[in-house]
């Protein structure tokens, strides 16, 4: 159990035993006024106390499938309908995301049936470090290995991973089957034609080859380019019709009215979660399923998202 949890259930603890003492002390004589205040006290001390349960113990342990399409201008008739299943941000040995739990995003995935699997980043939780928040590598990735998909599984890696140690997470994943992009390209044969996928280099650790790596793709090819920070969507032409992307846990916490309370990309909430559309070309960005810094999801559940890739 990591430290953060364990404060949030003593803070949890804290307000329940408060709201115990009020509701049992004896009703001092005092104006209609007065106790009218001490109710009201009294319902936002249990609220605070609901939201708090939801966000550090219902929400983050939730798993929903989101459906997905994104209408691409020029996108080839042979590969219209494309089914591509997108994760990101699995963090896997953090509050929540124990084997168990692996074992499940595995199998809610090949369920989906999916042409395609691609995971954007951050298979690690903590930085390596802070050895209560990660699992090993060698632990995840057999488990990982059962992701079944006939175009292949494809990967990315993001800033966590980099932190701990990118080349040990990279070697595990192709050692279980998984083909990770690292600023590189690759051809795929899908339904009998070419379909590339370029993996570019997380925007926080790692070196920016965006031109060097594009450019290895013949003009005019189809191609969808992946990545773990959603910033760079900016830096990428035109003819790139979608970046798929992770990295920003759709804010994790989310108020209505408000958005959210900490913002992980430079643009704010812009590049925050869902689909986006600029500058001629398309965005798409998961919610992911773990949690970092706080072991806490609120108005964000955690996501696998089947996407659907249809012709205009």
């Amino acid at each position: 159990m990591t430290v953060p949890y364990v404060i949030a259930i003593a803070v949890l603890g804290g307000l329940l035993l408060f709201l115990i003492r009020e509701v049992r002390r004896p009703a001092k004589r005092g104006s209609p006024w007065q106790k009218r205040v001490r109710v009201a006290l009294d319902a936002l001390i249990l609220l605070l106390a609901l939201l708090m349960f939801w966000g550090f113990f219902v929400e983050p342990n939730r798993l929903v499938i989101r459906h997905q399409t994104i209408l691409i201008q020029q996108w080839p008739q042979h590969l219209d309908g494309l089914r591509i299943a997108v994760l990101a941000d699995i963090h896997a040995g953090g509050s929540f995301i124990d084997e168990n739990k692996l074992r499940k995003i595995v199998e809610q995935t090949n369920q989906l049936q999916p042409e395609m699997i691609v995971i954007l980043g951050d298979f690690i939780a903590g930085d390596g470090r802070q050895h209560a928040l990660y699992m090993e590598p060698e632990v995840f990735g057999p488990i990982l290995k059962d992701f079944k998909a006939p175009l292949g599984v494809y990967a990315v890696l993001g800033n966590h991973d980099w932190w701990f140690d990118g080349l040990k997470v990279r070697q595990v994943l192709e050692q279980n089957g998984m083909k990770v992009l690292e600023n590189e390209v690759v051809r795929i044969d899908a339904r009998g034609a070419s379909l590339w996928l370029a993996g570019l280099a997380d925007l926080w650790t790692r070196p920016q080859r965006v031109e060097q790596t594009l450019a290895q793709v013949p003009q005019g090819e189809p191609l969808i380019a992946l990545t773990h920070n959603p910033d760079i969507f900016v830096r990428l032409p035109s003819h790139v019709p979608l970046l798929l992307a992770g990295h920003t846990h759709g804010g994790q916490v989310r108020f209505p009215f408000i958005g959210s309370v900490v913002h992980s990309s430079r643009v704010g909430q812009r590049y925050e979660r869902g689909h986006v559309f600029e500058n001629g070309h398309h965005l798409f960005v998961t919610t992911g399923i773990g949690t970092s810094i706080m072991p806490v999801r609120f108005g964000v559940t955690p996501e696998i998202v089947l996407l659907t890739v249809k012709s205009q």
